[in-house]
């Protein structure tokens, strides 16, 4: 596993600080955003150091793949929102300057990206739970 100790996503997708996690395989860590647009904000981070999207081995870009359907399904599932929104930002707009991939509920009437911070003080609040709830839906749905 090649692990960059000064990358916070490395440290993130290897539980080297604290996270939420609500699903995890050999290749890939799910946790949730701790700014998230809305309950349930998950991001999907490679365990292996990777920037860009075209650095990607190909088994972690399936289970990257696998982990966004399992997610979205979960989603619906608990929250049923109008739709998803899975993406990914590269280059300079990556923040975390590791790759990630963002699975977030949208509800109809929301605008696609935030100009300000929305306030997400009842997301946060609902963390432990919502993880909980996330965690249980994926298993339930990966046992299917």
């Amino acid at each position: 596993m090649i692990l960059n100790s000064e990358c916070l996503g490395c440290r993130l997708s290897n539980q080297l600080e604290s996270v939420n996690i609500v699903y995890e395989n050999e290749y890939v860590c799910c946790i949730l955003d701790i700014e998230p647009f809305n309950e349930g904000h998950t991001l999907i981070l490679p365990k292996k150091h990777y920037l860009e999207t075209e650095e990607l081995d190909v088994e972690t870009a399936n289970d990257i793949m696998i982990a966004s359907m399992t997610i979205s399904k979960a989603l619906k599932k608990l929250f049923q929102p109008d739709g998803i929104t899975i993406c990914q930002n590269g280059g300079k707009f990556n923040d975390l300057t590791h790759y990630h991939m963002h699975v977030i509920p949208r509800f109809e009437g929301e605008p696609f990206y935030y100009e300000e911070q929305k306030d997400n003080i009842k997301e946060k609040a609902t963390f432990i739970e919502t993880k909980n709830r996330l965690k249980d839906m994926i298993e339930e749905i990966i046992e299917r």
